[in-house]
């Protein structure tokens, strides 16, 4: 088994770091600090340096950021999905219906998610509480509307598809699994659930994750302080010590999308580096994110 140590890298730390994804398009690396409602903006240099470029704000609360084909970003932000315009101008697409609210009444807001090869937004959703079953995944088609996909999580995380497109991986961090579907790339759904991982106990639950060129996933290890790469099988093939217990994501950035970007959270402790994006070539590559390729306006729930 393959062990490596990811470093850390310049940017200035978040309180929640998370979802980093690489847009390929405009050569940038995104992310977002949940709880301040900020997604961050950074340049990848030659040496695999990072360097922060600028911010907006997308929300009270934000999970995750794509770029949009029409401009801008699309963020899962708040209770539901928000356009940022390239001057960093916010404007609230859709309110989901079933979700939102504040963490004193028991509401949820928007987590992780990504776009599939079509151009669809999936994101999913969690109980401020981490309530079990208040979690569910959406998807913003691309007709503009948005439609529920799975119920019943607790904490909807990283998602990633196989390089054929044919299998999608989901994080569920509240019971700890990782469940693989059968995916059908033309209708966007997702049938034939397994649970693929079962995470938990000093190694940490599976956050965020990644699909590499290979096939093989890499899982952010909360509460782990690792990184962890999987065969399509669920073998452990290598782990990445990052040095902070709460890994929450990680993404293939770069021109030659073979540095592996890590994000954290700062936890209990005062622990040196805890919200710092950490980075490590692992010698293999991923995609970059796939934009959302729907519109930007008429943005409704499906009845």
């Amino acid at each position: 088994m393959q062990t490596l140590r990811a470093t850390p890298a310049a940017p200035a730390p978040a309180a929640h770091g998370e979802g980093p994804v690489w847009d390929a398009d405009r050569g940038e690396l995104l992310w977002v600090d949940i709880s301040a409602g900020v997604v961050r903006r950074g340049a990848v240099g030659d040496d695999g340096g990072l360097r922060d470029t600028g911010s907006f704000r997308a929300g009270d609360t934000v999970g995750v950021a794509a770029p949009a084909t029409a401009g801008g970003w699309v963020a899962a932000a708040g209770g539901g999905f928000t356009h940022v315009d390239g001057d960093g101008t916010a404007r609230v697409l859709v309110d989901l219906a079933r979700e939102g609210g504040s963490e004193e009444a028991g509401g949820t807001r928007m987590n992780d998610g990504a776009c599939d090869r079509a151009g669809r937004f999936f994101a999913g959703t969690m109980a401020f509480d981490q309530r079990p079953g208040a979690g569910s995944l959406y998807r913003l088609d691309l007709d503009g509307t948005v439609a529920p996909v799975l119920d019943g999580l607790t904490v909807s995380n990283g998602l990633g598809w196989s390089p054929d497109g044919r299998t999608v991986y989901l994080s569920d961090s509240g019971p700890g699994l990782v469940h693989a579907f059968a995916y059908d790339p033309d209708a966007g759904t997702f049938s034939a659930g397994r649970v693929l991982l079962e995470t938990g106990g000093v190694d940490g639950v599976a956050d965020g994750l990644t699909v590499d060129d290979e096939g093989c996933l890499w899982t952010a290890m909360w509460g782990g302080g690792q990184v962890r790469r999987w065969s399509p099988d669920g073998d452990l093939l290598a782990v990445v010590e990052v040095g902070v217990a709460h890994t929450s994501s990680c993404a293939f950035a770069g021109p030659g999308r073979d540095l592996l970007v890590v994000s954290t959270a700062s936890g209990e402790e005062d622990e040196d580096g805890a919200g710092r994006l950490f980075t490590v070539r692992p010698g293999v590559t991923g995609p970059p994110a796939d934009p959302y390729r729907g519109p930007l306006a008429g943005i409704r729930e499906a009845v």
